[in-house]
Formats: C-alpha cells, sequence, structure tokens
C-alpha cells in the first residue's frame, strides 16, 4: 500500500476520479485518509489542472487516499508518465501533513516550463475553479 495525493482530475467527482479507476481494473477502492494542501501554483490546462510546486506558492488543496501499488501503473497511463519518456507530467513523491500525521504521497506535478502561456488558478483548488468556469 502506498499513499497518493490527487489535487485534479483524479479527485473524487472528476473525470479521472481515482475510485472509479481502481474498480475499472478491478482493484481494491482507494481509502480517502484526509484533505491536505502544498504549496504551489496551479495551472489550467482546459480539461486538467496542473501543479508546479513552487515553497513561494499558494497552498494547493488535495485528497489523499491509501492505494494498492497495483494501481500506479493505471495512474501513470492515466497522467501519460513512462519511464524515460519526457511528458508533462512527472511523478514524483512529497512529504505532507494530513489529519496531524506526515506521510509520503506520490504525486503529479507539470515541470515548470511546460505552463508557459497557460492561465494560473489563483484559488489553489481545482474543483471549486472548474465548478465555478
Amino acid at each position: 500500500m502506498l499513499n497518493i495525493f490527487v489535487y485534479g482530475t483524479l479527485r473524487a467527482g472528476e473525470t479521472n476520479d481515482i475510485r472509479h479507476a481502481a474498480a475499472r481494473y478491478g482493484l481494491a477502492k482507494p481509502r480517502l485518509i484526509g484533505f491536505a494542501s502544498m504549496r504551489g501554483k496551479l495551472y489550467d490546462f482546459g480539461r486538467y489542472p496542473g501543479l508546479v510546486v513552487d515553497d513561494a506558492g499558494i497552498p494547493v488543496i488535495g485528497e489523499v487516499y491509501e492505494i494498492e501499488r497495483d494501481l500506479v501503473p493505471i495512474l501513470d497511463e492515466i497522467e501519460q508518465v513512462y519511464p524515460g519518456v519526457g511528458g508533462l507530467f512527472v511523478g514524483r513523491d512529497v512529504r505532507l501533513q494530513v489529519t496531524g500525521e506526515s506521510m509520503i504521497c506520490r504525486f503529479y506535478p507539470v515541470t515548470a516550463p511546460s505552463v508557459q502561456g497557460t492561465a494560473e488558478i489563483a484559488g489553489g483548488d481545482w474543483v471549486a475553479y472548474r465548478l465555478s468556469r
């Protein structure tokens, strides 16, 4: 098992809801541990957001789930993260505070150069932003 921080379309109710991704492949339902945030800048790529990690940025809101390791390749496919191939998203680990506990979480940020010319999402919450458009 491992933990994952999701901030965009992998969040509950979104187009790539992590729970539905697991169900499509017969994997155990991800267990919501809680909500967390990390400092960065969130950008609007149209149908999905991209997070650039930035200590001077704002809190970007997300959900933290405990998942089976077998779900990671599926999430990598959704985010188009392939070994040895550069892409928009990259798989990384980060230490976050979740419900008062420090834990390592996998997440999928984008690289800073990839957001050139892309609108920043001021509030740091993809779901709230998407609903307000």
